[in-house]
């Protein structure tokens, strides 16, 4: 086989093994919020949910380090998503952010808190009725912190810029889903929630100067 045929193998075997994982991923954690919801967190243990996905305890805490990553899987992918928008967007950091999280208002994506599917509204009562779950959601929020502050240019400017904009996007999107969760519409809230993005971001623009540029400018 040629030296091209080997890699190209090599790299359908690892892409393979890649979405399987991912699945993995998916399947289980869905198996857990699924068995939570119905019965508790607290209610539900670890061996229930193995057997539920129909893998082994260990095999389980080789994807999951702890149960409450069970249930914020879901926040993986958003872990690096700020310092990503920095990195590849234009303009300020900032306007790049408040693009991006006005973007995800008009999609109503469920990070915003700017949703009212059933299945939305009751993943975001678990994660946040449970205090096991909204402590661990810390540690991702930090991670978060961590990668933009760096997008931001690092130091103690960047650090604070970053928890700054970390906490306006939480704050934001908490009061989008507790406006939904007492009974309001999405449709209803969202009008409310451009402007208070809007304000938001426009007092970080004003009172960041670390935030007006990028970790390469």
């Amino acid at each position: 086989m040629s030296e091209t045929g080997r890699n190209g193998a090599g790299a359908g075997a690892t892409g393979l093994r890649e979405r399987k994982k991912q699945r993995m991923y998916r399947t289980v954690s869905d198996t857990a919020i699924r068995l939570f919801l119905e019965k508790g967190f607290d209610a539900v243990s670890v061996a229930e949910v193995a057997a539920a996905a129909e893998i082994s305890k260990p095999t389980l805490f080789r994807y999951f380090p702890a149960k409450e990553d069970l249930v914020l899987y879901r926040f993986a992918d958003h872990e690096g998503e700020a310092a990503r928008v920095v990195q590849q967007g234009s303009g300020s950091p900032v306007e790049a952010l408040r693009r991006h999280f006005l973007d995800g208002l008009e999609r109503c994506d469920p990070i915003t808190g700017l949703n009212d599917h059933p299945e939305v509204l009751a993943y975001q009562s678990l994660l946040y009725g449970t205090p096991a779950l909204a402590a661990r959601l810390y540690g991702y929020l930090e991670r978060s912190e961590a990668a933009l502050a760096e997008a931001l240019g690092g130091g103690l400017d960047g650090r604070l810029a970053a928890g700054q904009i970390v906490a306006v996007q939480r704050i934001l999107a908490l009061e989008n889903w507790r406006r939904i969760a007492a009974g309001e519409r999405a449709a209803d809230v969202r009008g409310d929630a451009v402007a208070a993005a809007e304000r938001a971001f426009g007092l970080l623009a004003a009172g960041l100067p670390a935030a007006g540029r990028r970790a390469d400018g």
